[in-house]
């Protein structure tokens, strides 16, 4: 089956990412594996005609908003983000009424329709750096508040403001949970997701992204580590640190969407070409605005 997607994936001249929460041997076929804010731009610099993205829904939307000329398929249309649409009709609308030199700052985990209403995308890698940046002082940031509360900790200058939504997965992840682990291995690093409940990020020796997470346990000298994100990170931290051992809390963080995306999942829509993102062309180039100043902010 690896050997049928690398044939198609070379005579269709396409290219294959994936994020770190996909199945393991996903991420072992795929051209590049990353986070959001990583995918994001390998996307926009791709130079193939097909875009097949291991990830959900919100991914496939802002690899077509950046690249609307390129097919961009996703192995099932299905693998969604329920905080990507975590936003109350109006609230946006509301808060710029109510609110003089706001900023709707927008986590990338989110609607096509959500990106439109903002004036600038974050990842959890680049969040506090884009906020801190702002010239606003007011900001309303969607759709997760967890990260939210995260950015507000780390940049008190700003009235941050939050919308009550949130990863079910990471939210899961309770303080009791955490504290469990470390009972059983005391040695242990706790690494932290900011997309997780301030209670758990107490607890945390790192906070950070997927990608980051990764990093912090490559060059730590410690050799066990409680990591608090969705399991898919398993791959990569086994995979480029043999001699240490991870762990989860206990019901182990796993996201069915993003487990979607199958090896024969991929192997299908390269053979049809049949699961496309497509994106209205006004809500594209509207939604275009915030991730490209993104990408410029980020720089």
């Amino acid at each position: 089956m690896k050997n049928q997607i690398e044939q198609l994936k070379n005579k269709k001249n396409a290219v294959i990412l994936a994020h770190y929460y996909a199945p393991g041997e996903v991420q072992e076929i795929a051209d590049y594996v990353g986070d959001s804010f990583y995918l994001a731009k390998i996307a926009k610099q791709s130079e193939t005609d097909i875009i097949v993205f291991c990830g959900v829904r919100f991914m496939g939307e802002s690899a077509k908003i950046l690249n609307p000329d390129k097919k961009v398929l996703m192995p099932d249309l299905t693998a969604d983000c329920p905080m990507a649409h975590m936003v109350a009709d109006g609230i946006i609308e509301e808060m710029r009424a109510k609110y003089d030199d706001l900023a709707v700052v927008c986590y990338i985990n989110s609607t096509a329709e959500l990106k439109c209403k903002s004036d600038v995308c974050v990842t959890s890698s680049n969040a506090v750096k884009i906020v801190r940046g702002l010239p606003n002082k007011n900001i309303f940031f969607i759709p997760d508040r967890n990260l939210g509360s995260f950015v507000a900790e780390q940049v008190p200058e700003k009235n941050i403001m939050l919308n009550d939504g949130c990863c079910p997965i990471h939210a899961r992840i309770t303080a009791d949970q955490v504290l469990a682990e470390r009972k059983k291995h005391p040695r242990a690093l706790v690494l932290t997701h900011p997309e997780c409940d301030a209670s758990v990020i107490k607890l945390s020796d790192f906070i950070g992204s997927t990608a980051e997470i990764i990093a912090y346990a490559g060059k730590s000298e410690a050799s066990e580590f409680i990591i608090c994100t969705e399991d898919g990170v398993d791959y990569k931290l086994i995979t480029d640190n043999k001699n240490k051992r991870f762990y989860y809390p206990d019901p182990h963080p796993c996201c069915a969407d993003m487990k979607l995306n199958t090896l024969e999942a991929v192997l299908s829509v390269l053979e049809k070409e049949d699961k496309e993102i497509t994106v209205d062309e006004d809500i594209r180039r509207r939604a275009l605005l915030p991730l490209d100043k993104m990408l410029e902010l980020a720089k």
